[in-house]
């Protein structure tokens, strides 16, 4: 057995495996392009290290597709025949990969607790549970799995940008600008904790401190994945939406949202989705933006890996005229919450099923059913994952839909 660099035991004699591995973790950490290479890397030089192969599932189960989670399968089934071999700390970890890929979401929540009580330098337990309680709505957990471990991992910038995020999105704002400047002055290459005071600043209306603040650090995420590069953009296109600056959106939309986007990428996809719809609900005519997008949908409507990302789908499909497709995939919404664990069931059955048809509505022009469909869910949609300034979207379309609702039967005096 040999350590890797969080100091923990890993079933392997093979040091270049340790190395692609600790390549591996940085890079998952720092929200780099390169952590599928680093742990195919790892699992290439020891073909029956368990941990490598569960970290090589876990990369695929996180890009939330089809396509990705059927090549997590072979890595789990090694991961799991050499289970019995291999270090409680290890064992631990491929059980909870197993359980997010049978969707027991909350089977997996509690193994990465239990590993990071009982190793609490495994950062990426800490990571992949705060993923998990992001996508199920629960800000507090998500802070107190990085919270905990703080003591335990001193100087640790990567770890104070989970605990700012944390903080910020319990709306401790002050106490997450704080912890997210320690990571940076560790670490300028942070941009999980540039994002983490994005959301701050977003959260306080300092917009143009945040379009300086973001805009010094841009240059530093040419080294991020996809995800954290277009969605850091995000941010910034969001203030300049914010001060009405619509060519500026837009710009940044075609340059380093869109443009710079994976087009097979769940997440980058979504991004690109909810500004084009804040920038409609501004009256900004996008062009055939959606219809560049909507090609690259029709692998998701059976797909349903996360309800948030569904809301989006719908309606970027809706938009581009895909009806056939828009029906396909509400049917498929039911069927699948039929077909999944009491535990993720109430969110698509009492959440996401009525929002997706409200979105649906709301693209189609029907406001009257929008309002229906939303207003007895906009006070749940925490539990379908997204920050503040993701979910503050469905809001928004509500209210537009509420006025355009009073105004279509607004009822005027007849003049004498």
């Amino acid at each position: 057995m040999l350590k890797d660099g969080q100091g923990l035991l890993v079933t392997t004699d093979s040091a270049e495996a340790i190395a692609a591995i600790n390549r591996f973790i940085d890079q998952s950490l720092a929200y780099g392009k390169d952590a599928k290479t680093a742990i195919l890397e790892a699992v290439d030089a020891d073909p029956n290290c368990a941990l490598a192969n569960a970290y090589a599932a876990a990369y695929h189960l996180s890009q939330e597709s089809t396509k990705d989670w059927q090549q997590a399968q072979p890595y789990l089934q090694v991961a799991q025949r050499n289970l019995g071999k291999i270090t409680a700390r290890e064992q631990l970890y491929v059980e909870a990969i197993l359980a997010w890929a049978n969707q027991e979401i909350d089977v997996a929540i509690a193994l990465h607790e239990e590993i990071t009580n009982q190793f609490p330098t495994d950062l990426i337990s800490v990571q992949q549970g705060q993923y998990h309680y992001f996508y199920t709505g629960n800000k507090e957990k998500l802070l107190e799995i990085a919270q905990k471990v703080l003591p335990n991992n001193p100087q640790q910038d990567y770890l104070y940008g989970m605990v700012a995020f944390g903080l910020e999105q319990c709306h401790q704002l002050p106490a997450a600008e704080k912890m997210a400047l320690e990571a940076i002055a560790l670490n300028i290459y942070d941009p999980w904790a540039h994002h983490a005071i994005a959301h701050v600043m977003e959260t306080q209306g300092r917009t143009q401190e945040g379009i300086i603040w973001m805009e010094n650090f841009a240059y530093t995420w040419d080294n991020c994945n996809s995800m954290l590069y277009t969605h850091n953009w995000w941010h910034i296109a969001l203030y300049y939406w914010q001060l009405e600056n619509y060519e500026k959106v837009l710009k940044i939309y075609d340059e380093h949202i869109w443009q710079r986007a994976n087009k097979q990428s769940p997440k980058d996809q979504v991004g690109a989705i909810s500004m084009l719809l804040r920038l409609e609900l501004r009256g900004v005519d996008v062009g055939n933006r959606w219809q560049d997008i909507s090609p690259y949908l029709y692998s998701r409507i059976d797909e349903h890996a996360l309800p948030f990302q569904d809301l989006h789908y719908v309606y970027a499909l809706t938009k581009a005229g895909h009806n056939n497709w828009v029906k396909e995939m509400l049917q498929s919404m039911k069927h699948h919450a039929l077909s999944i664990n009491p535990f993720l069931r109430r969110s698509w059955v009492k959440i996401a099923i009525p929002a997706a048809k409200g979105m649906v509505a709301h693209a189609q022009g029907d406001f009257q059913t929008t309002v229906n469909e939303l207003k007895f869910v906009l006070s749940r949609l925490h539990e379908i994952g997204g920050s503040h300034a993701q979910r503050v979207l469905f809001a928004e379309i509500y209210q537009d839909a509420l006025l355009r609702e009073q105004k279509q039967h607004r009822i005027y005096p007849i003049s004498a």
